[in-house]
């Protein structure tokens, strides 16, 4: 009988191997081939992917897409000179060469000198100011040079070789806003000597946290663009110069990513740093198990903008939304592969995955059919065992 347990371990053991054995073991997470293949396009319970081995020009292209605010506003020239606009008040003083002009009488000596300052005025809602003797001067969308040019032109037949000066007195449209996680949020005008996002930012009392877990947020002229506040700080590229009616948001949000699969440990990390590279995060996870992991097959899920798919040569037209998603690998097993790994910045929400090896998968499906064998095999053994007692048995009553 015992012929007949080997027999019948040996078949259901090719059963299942044959089956697909290894797809039906406990495991942390899809198989080394399953992730790479990506050929049940047509499955309409699968979403789409495109899969990117990690190379120093894959590098090199993404960190030219990280969220950075000089990336978005590539612009950085200095901001023009501060104009007037509807509501500021203005101040008009206009000086003429000799007494007995225009608005200087010829009793002049006991002024205390050749120019009359005009009362501070608004700029109304048609964008003028009024000047006596030159009517109504265009200011809004004008710096003071402007306007006292026009002015002089208007009274430079009836006043003796006027000048005027023009000034801003109170300034109500050239505002910079300066909102969120700082000591101070205001609103605060412009200043003729142009400042930098931190200059702004300083001028708010600066930001409530030490700023690794801080974003910024510059929104000008109907544009927004997302920064972390380390990058204001590490490349100075990104410190732009501020312009009038900017608003600049900085909000904390702790930047995260998850680790699953052939890792030291899973679950949720803190980056804990403005900017985390892959190597990082790896180590972060506790490293490698090394009686698991399969340090070929280490994978980074992520979602990417159509722009940066199309740049690392990604065919998007099977990815119908804005955001593609991709799978990239790394190979640890290659030395080289440490060294992108340092250059490979993590993103916010990034997920991390390290396959098992594959002969974790075989040693685990040699224990599920060792199992299966031993428990077909015992009820049968304890039959034979059975039947060699009831021989005994009976050649002992014989006896």
């Amino acid at each position: 009988m015992s012929k007949w347990v080997k027999v019948w371990g040996l078949a259901l053991a090719s059963v299942v191997a044959v089956s697909g054995g290894c797809s039906i073991m406990p495991t942390t997470g899809p198989e080394i081939g399953e992730i790479a293949r990506n050929d049940d396009a047509d499955d309409p319970t699968r979403l789409p992917y495109s899969f990117v081995k990690i190379t120093p020009e894959v590098v090199d292209t993404l960190a030219t897409w990280a969220p950075r605010i000089a990336n978005a506003f590539t612009d950085n020239r200095v901001p023009d000179e501060i104009k007037f606009g509807l509501g500021d008040v203005v101040s008009v003083t206009i000086f003429e060469a000799a007494a007995g002009g225009l608005f200087i009488p010829i009793e002049a000596g006991v002024r205390p000198g050749n120019f009359v300052t005009l009362p501070n005025q608004i700029v109304d809602t048609k964008g003028n100011i009024q000047v006596p003797y030159a009517g109504q001067i265009r200011a809004v969308g004008r710096t003071p040079y402007q306007v006292q040019q026009e002015i002089v032109n208007a009274l430079k037949n009836r006043a003796i070789e006027p000048q005027a000066v023009v000034s801003l007195i109170t300034q109500n449209t050239s505002l910079i806003s300066v909102l969120g996680e700082v000591n101070a949020p205001n609103r605060f005008p412009a200043t003729t000597n142009p400042e930098r996002l931190l200059d702004a930012i300083t001028r708010a009392g600066g930001p409530k946290s030490q700023g690794f877990d801080t974003w910024i947020m510059l929104e000008r002229q109907g544009r927004r663009a997302t920064a972390p506040f380390g990058a204001l700080v590490y490349e100075p590229r990104n410190n732009i110069w501020v312009h009038p009616n900017d608003t600049i948001y900085l909000y904390r949000e702790p930047q995260t990513f998850l680790a699953f699969g052939a890792t030291g440990q899973q679950g949720q990390f803190n980056f804990d740093a403005w900017r985390l590279s892959l190597s990082e995060a790896v180590g972060k996870a506790g490293g490698l198990n090394d009686s698991a992991a399969e340090p070929a097959a280490v994978y980074l899920f992520r979602g990417e903008t159509r722009a940066v798919a199309e740049r690392l040569g990604i065919d998007c037209s099977k990815f119908p939304g804005p955001i593609v998603p991709v799978i990239y690998n790394i190979n640890l097993r290659n030395p080289s592969g440490y060294l992108m790994a340092t250059k490979f910045q993590m993103r916010n929400k990034d997920v991390l995955y390290t396959a098992n090896a594959t002969s974790v998968e075989i040693a685990k499906a040699m224990q599920y059919f060792r199992l299966t064998i031993a428990t077909v095999n015992d009820p049968l053994v304890a039959a034979e065992n059975a039947y060699n007692l009831n021989l005994l048995i009976r050649a002992n009553n014989r006896l």
